[in-house]
């Protein structure tokens, strides 16, 4: 546990000291995100390459504090070596498509060859891929080419996720530190602890930038953030679903591994479900950028950045904590839909509010007109 502590703390004083910095070369480099486009939402120009310090607060306190000493066995060593080996290699990739993204931008497709690519390694290579769905709607097991497809998809999915929710100051940033928290927290009950650090690592890293990059904004996390943290979770989550249960206590065997992934990760996976449908039914890009996204609609509302992100961070916490409730009634499909009952009804607030706050501003433009 005081490892854990060390490894929390370490990512986050890098990124608190390193983060001042960053944001005066890019000033100087004119590395920064001007508001040139009408669906961007901040007013002023700020530097966009926050990723590259999220990267390297990770990355550092991980292999700093990582151990293998616990580890007794050679097939666990072997096991671990290799997962890690595969996981720099893999963030590596999504690192630099993410820098070049930053600075001169790339094509969505080639963004997706990338996640792709990286999903294959992970997937075949690593084999750290979804081996059945532990429960949920009576399933179990899976062929071995649906668990491929299904692992290879998840990854997709999520790292694209949380490229997408990257639009409001802290979001994405907030919700990892988040995911990455309940995450670590269930591995240390698990008694797993190179992903606990892992998780831990991620969230001290996120905590400190959390702090310039809560509304007002000093820096931007940049697609160089939001892949690596997308990555780092979706492995995280995919390992907490696959642990075994032989190492966890009573409490945790009852809980849904997939159904308390899937609450720590509902906020950009709804986002994104509901996104891609409005833009396939207009017949529009799944890549196209709008302003139609949750949280866009939450600031149309009237609130600002810091209560946006808020209201969306009690919805995760509240999600997370009614899965945990699932304890009482062990059955996985209820859990579900536990967390889709508590998506929707969070959903039909966001959109009821929306259109409230529509119809009551409508008079007052009208009014103002014929003044």
């Amino acid at each position: 546990m005081e490892t854990l502590i060390l490894v929390f703390l370490t990512s986050f004083i890098v990124v608190l000291y390193s983060t001042p910095s960053l944001i005066k070369v890019a000033v100087l480099k004119r590395l920064i995100d001007a508001p040139s486009e009408e669906r961007k939402i901040h007013k002023r120009s700020v530097p966009t390459i926050g990723g590259i310090i999220i990267f390297a607060g990770t990355l550092f306190s991980y292999a700093l504090w990582y151990n293998i000493n616990d580890l007794i066995y050679y097939e666990k060593i072997f096991r671990s070596v290799t997962e890690f080996k595969l996981l720099i290699a893999t963030s590596l990739i999504l690192f630099f498509v993410g820098v070049k993204d930053d600075i001169i931008g790339t094509a969505p497709v080639k963004k997706l060859f990338a996640h792709i690519v990286v999903a294959l390694i992970l997937v075949l290579m690593g084999n750290l891929r979804i081996t059945g769905l532990h429960g949920i709607f009576g399933i179990s097991e899976i062929p071995y080419w649906g668990s491929v497809f299904l692992s290879i998809f998840t990854y997709v999915v999520v790292v694209n996720a949380f490229n997408l929710i990257d639009g409001v100051d802290g979001l994405a940033a907030g919700v990892g530190f988040i995911a990455s928290t309940a995450f670590g927290t269930w591995f240390i009950f698990a008694g797993e602890y190179p992903y606990a650090a892992l998780s831990f690592a991620l969230a001290g890293a996120l905590f400190g930038f959390l702090i310039f990059n809560f509304s007002p904004a000093k820096i931007f996390m940049g697609d160089s953030g939001s892949l690596i943290i997308g990555m780092f979770i979706c492995v995280l989550a995919i390992k907490l679903i696959e642990y075994p249960i032989d190492g966890l206590d009573h409490y945790w065997i009852q809980i849904s591994k997939p159904v308390y992934v899937i609450a720590a990760l509902i906020y950009p996976l709804l986002d994104t479900l509901r996104v891609f449908i409005i833009r396939a039914i207009k017949g529009q890009s799944p890549f196209t950028a709008d302003r139609n996204h949750i949280h866009h609609k939450i600031l149309d509302s009237h609130y600002n950045h810091a209560q946006t992100v808020t209201i969306i961070y009690t919805f995760t916490l509240v999600t997370i904590g009614a899965t945990l409730t699932t304890y009482f009634f062990p059955m996985p499909t209820i859990g579900l839909l536990l967390v889709l009952l508590t998506s929707a009804v969070f959903l039909y607030w966001v959109i009821a509010h929306n259109k409230r706050k529509a119809h009551h501003q409508k008079p007052r433009t009208t009014e103002n007109r014929r003044s």
